[in-house]
């Protein structure tokens, strides 16, 4: 791969941060703030949280099984997505290259910094190809995306074809894992040391229930975490977030039970699922979720918006004409689903 210095934007290698009370000291014995203009009163909340979510950052590690200093945390996955384009990607000259279908703000984020984008289509198994991902990449590709499990498709990306772009590709890989809680396959984390011009996200707002707490994890080398909180805006994670987490990482077991709970809910909602006429096919998944192709995506989805149900339409998408993205719910909110589906007027 190129160096860091390569890839990085020169801006970003000259930037001198912000450097913000909390950074500036860091010791554990003081009991009087007198530095940040606080107001004394109303604690804890008076207070800025950690900039850098030392003790949070502390737990997830050991549960992670990596080291701290190879931990971003942020405001959901999508401020480490926008922070390695405003990083690494110099605008108007500098590209990616990402599979199709797939997340949405990666194209986002793209445009909001000014940064070419380019698509590569996915197999009819939805499938991405290493060779062809690396084909669309030229000396201007900074950034390669991989979402795996796939979001709109559900399904993991063959961990060879991912390897292969990882081992070939000078420049930056993005892993997004924010539904491999749910996969059979193991976290690409256990091989984060052996690629270090890998990145992975994960995410609190899946399998952890806690999406609107909006903590993101991206997980790279020291080195590339460094230029992450460079840049990063002083204070980005509340100490509300930070807090929540912390409760969340004690009770790991509930988070297991749900996964649980999840995958056998979606086999049982998946078998239902093509038992009903207007579901022609039911795609394989690795996530909370799947894609159904159904007889008319638009309508059915304003049907069961009409009856209170609301899925994902993305008959729009690459790919994917007549689907519709259904997030796996409890029991009851499945049947509901199920019920009003068979009462479609065909």
């Amino acid at each position: 791969m190129k160096t860091l210095e390569q890839l990085t934007r020169p801006n970003i290698q000259r930037l001198e941060p912000y450097s913000c009370a909390r950074n500036e000291y860091s010791g554990t014995a003081a009991s009087v703030f007198l530095d940040a203009n606080e107001n004394p009163y109303n604690s804890p909340y008076n207070r800025y949280p950690d900039p850098l979510q030392r003790e949070l950052k502390e737990k997830i590690a050991e549960y992670k099984k990596v080291s701290p200093e190879q931990i971003f945390l942020g405001n959901g996955s999508d401020e480490a997505i926008d922070l390695v384009y405003r990083a690494f990607c110099e605008p108007k000259e500098d590209n990616v290259v990402a599979i199709d279908p797939t997340y949405g703000m990666y194209i986002v984020a793209a445009d909001i910094n000014n940064v070419e984008y380019r698509k590569v289509l996915l197999d009819e198994q939805y499938q991405c190809n290493a060779d062809r991902l690396l084909a669309a990449s030229d000396e201007h590709t900074k950034l390669i995306f991989l979402c795996s499990p796939n979001n709109p498709t559900g399904n993991d990306m063959n961990r060879e074809e991912v390897l292969k772009v990882i081992n070939r590709f000078d420049g930056l890989v993005i892993v997004d894992e924010a539904y491999n809680d749910f996969s059979e396959l193991p976290s690409m984390l256990n091989d984060l040391t052996s690629y270090p011009n890998m990145i992975v996200l994960q995410t609190f707002s899946k399998a952890w229930g806690c999406a609107a707490v909006r903590l993101g994890m991206a997980f790279a080398s020291p080195e590339i975490i460094s230029i992450l909180n460079k840049i990063k805006y002083p204070y980005n994670v509340n100490l509300l977030t930070q807090q929540k987490a912390m409760e969340m990482l004690i009770h790991q077991e509930e988070k297991e039970h749900w996964v649980e709970i999840l995958k056998e809910e979606r086999t049982n909602v998946m078998k239902e699922m093509n038992q009903v006429a207007v579901v022609k096919h039911i795609f394989p998944t690795d996530a909370n979720f799947f894609l159904a192709r159904v007889t008319d995506a638009p309508h059915i989805y304003n049907y069961l918006v009409n009856t209170g149900i609301i899925v994902r339409n993305r008959h729009t998408v690459s790919l994917c004409g007549n689907c519709l993205r259904i997030t796996v719910g409890t029991p009851s909110e499945n049947q509901k689903l199920i019920e009003a589906l068979k009462k479609y007027p065909s």
